[in-house]
């Protein structure tokens, strides 16, 4: 309980309340989405990034649809 009185709290302090409503949070999720973007382009696991493994997926895909055609 005290938990999401903490919460409830930290959302008021934004400001904008009045003006924007609930829209006020959204440069919020505009960052985030930049960061998780950011991160599936620059970061990586193991050897790979997010974006090596669709291109690698992706082609072998279009490898197996040629293939099927023939």
């Amino acid at each position: 309980m005290l938990r999401k009185h903490n919460i409830r709290k930290i959302l008021q302090m934004v400001p904008g309340k009045q003006r924007f409503g609930i829209y006020r949070f959204l440069p919020f999720f505009f960052i985030l989405g930049g960061c998780m973007e950011w991160f599936m382009i620059k970061g990586r696991i193991g050897k790979e990034t997010f974006y090596d493994v669709y291109r690698r997926k992706r082609s072998e895909r279009q490898y197996n649809q040629n293939l099927e055609r023939r």
